[in-house]
């Protein structure tokens, strides 16, 4: 069970270690605490997602980043007044304090609300070949690979049905028997599944264009089938419909060390020089969401990626939003890769 007690921490905690906090807590959200247990301040995926794109060092103190005047809720409220005030604020949780403004309790949309479906559709990417996985997947798609006791697009799958989705689409191409064998209509799982399967390889983006395009009725959750990754993806919808976007893609922090010192310049003249410095920049995570217009407006038969249909959106001035994902995420691309998901299955 969650305890709320889990989720303090001190204002001088390192953004790092608070990010771990409220990671293993499973609350979305960790209370900043004095020593006395005064409510000081919150912080969210929310919080954090906007520390990361202003690039915020890890090592910062989390009272630099942390909401320092959050709604609160007081001890003696009825569970009918705090749901109201909770949705009438559109917040998912509410630290509950006392009149001295000592943390209580936390209260949470989901706990005072039964457990609701989500009906946005998620498309599952499953068709490709898995090359840099050979000889494993000689006669298995990558997808059916095992991490642990299950196929990796099993642990996908669960992890959305887990947070409320039922509306599944998988597209196929390699050895598709195997993958619609193995998952049928998804009633195992409490979900429904659909198949699309691309007689040739479309790419990531083209693949869109064999989806339904009557049942593409609101934002789609789309991903590539041989990611792990805890990912908040309620969150990452409410995200993607508060900015408005015509897309959103998820991406991840990635450091390079250049190996060599860096020498800026200016003409023949030398500015400053760094040894081996760190630079930080965005990748790909391969988890987007995409509104049901961009997903219409992709014909059948195009081929086309992901990257390049985005690009496309961003030179006609629509919207494109980006997420930062700081839970853990691993692209099993390679042999290594998939030797450290066995390793790390308990951190799912």
């Amino acid at each position: 069970m969650k305890q709320w007690q889990d989720i303090l921490i001190q204002p001088d905690l390192p953004l790092e270690e608070a990010i771990s906090v409220l990671d293993k807590g499973g609350l979305r959200i960790a209370l900043i605490v004095s020593d006395t247990g005064k409510l000081l301040g919150t912080l969210t995926d929310g919080d954090i997602r906007r520390a990361l794109l202003r690039h915020v060092k890890l090592d910062a103190p989390v009272r630099e980043v942390m909401c320092a005047s959050p709604h609160v809720a007081e001890i003696g409220w009825s569970k009918d007044k705090i749901l109201s005030v909770m949705e009438d604020l559109e917040i998912l949780q509410i630290p509950l304090i006392d009149s001295d403004s000592r943390v209580v309790g936390l209260e949470t949309l989901h706990g005072l609300m039964e457990r609701r479906t989500v009906e946005n559709p998620v498309f599952l990417m499953a068709g490709g070949f898995g090359t840099r996985l050979k000889p494993l997947t000689n006669e298995c798609p990558k997808p059916l690979l095992k991490v642990g006791d299950k196929p990796i697009l099993e642990l996908i799958l669960e992890s959305l049905a887990k947070a409320g989705f039922y509306r599944f689409f998988i597209s196929t191409h390699y050895l598709p028997d195997m993958i619609q064998d193995h998952f049928g209509d998804g009633s195992q799982w409490g979900v429904n599944i659909e198949y699309v399967h691309e007689e040739e390889p479309l790419g990531t983006g083209g693949a869109l264009g064999l989806l339904p395009k009557d049942q593409i009725d609101r934002p789609l959750i789309m991903m590539n089938g041989d990611l792990l990754t805890t990912v908040n993806y309620r969150g990452l919808l409410d995200f993607h419909l508060e900015h408005n976007s015509v897309a959103t893609m998820c991406v991840r922090e990635y450091e390079h060390r250049v190996p060599y010192g860096v020498v800026q310049t200016d003409g023949t003249y030398i500015q400053s020089m760094e040894e081996k410095p760190v630079q930080k920049c965005f990748i790909n995570a391969g988890i987007y969401v995409v509104s049901p217009e961009l997903v219409h407006a992709v014909n059948t038969g195009v081929r086309i990626d992901m990257p390049s249909l985005l690009e496309q959106q961003i030179d006609l001035e629509r919207k494109v939003a980006m997420f930062p994902v700081h839970e853990y995420w691993l692209d099993i691309g390679k042999m290594d890769d998939f030797k450290r998901a066995q390793k790390e299955i308990d951190l799912l």
